[in-house]
């Protein structure tokens, strides 16, 4: 990829990337003190500001890494917003809704560049209408893999704060235990393809989902 092309793709993913980490976390934050936990409020972090939610690995270098590699999706993450789950007034019924709560926003997030998106395709043809749809098409892909990627029922992924909430409490407690190491394990997935091979059909879905949307604008 030239100089040219990967600036270009910087532009393009820039504000959809922001809004896909900032909503996530603040999400997570305002679902926390909605259920008794007021840790993220207290500290900050129940913001829109961005700044507040980057992680310099997960927000910056991986995702620019993609870019840069062809044929890569657009994989990263922010920094986690805290939690004290101890603090929530139903603890372990209400941690799924905290943790879903960030999945459900990069839901809406993909709702919306959606109809952006059908927006400008029945647009007439203008100096700022394919930069516009190029970000909306960016905005759905990449809220469509950070909704799936959060899912993984892996801790201290989502999808794995979902799964402890439902499991008994013995077999809650054994996968809360993998929890340290499950960044590593999600890395080993990704760099050995089996991340993409889990994630590729769901998305697949949500893609088919969004043409069906597409189609009304048609």
């Amino acid at each position: 990829m030239d100089i040219s092309s990967f600036i270009q793709n910087i532009c393009i993913y820039a504000l959809p990337v922001l809004f896909a980490i900032t909503l996530h976390e603040a999400a997570h934050a305002y679902a926390a003190r909605h259920f008794g936990d007021p840790t993220a409020y207290l500290m900050g972090r129940m913001t829109l500001n961005p700044v507040k939610h980057i992680d310099p690995l997960g927000t910056i270098a991986l995702p620019l890494l993609c870019l840069l590699l062809p044929g890569s999706f657009l994989f990263g993450w922010a920094k986690p917003v805290p939690v004290n789950f101890a603090g929530l007034r139903n603890p372990k019924k209400d941690m799924r809704w905290v943790a879903l709560a960030g999945p459900a926003a990069n839901l809406v997030m993909m709702l919306a560049w959606t109809l952006v998106l059908g927006l400008v395709l029945r647009a007439a043809e203008g100096d700022f209408v394919y930069p516009l749809r190029q970000m909306a098409q960016a905005g759905v892909q990449i809220n469509i893999v950070l909704m799936i990627l959060n899912l993984i029922p892996i801790p201290p992924l989502d999808g794995g704060r979902v799964l402890i909430s439902i499991l008994p409490d013995g077999a809650a407690r054994k996968l809360a235990r993998i929890e340290p190491y499950g960044m590593i394990i999600l890395l080993v997935l990704m760099f050995t393809k089996v991340l993409f091979i889990i994630m590729v059909p769901f998305m697949n879905i949500c893609y088919l989902f969004v043409n069906h949307l597409l189609r009304l604008f048609s």
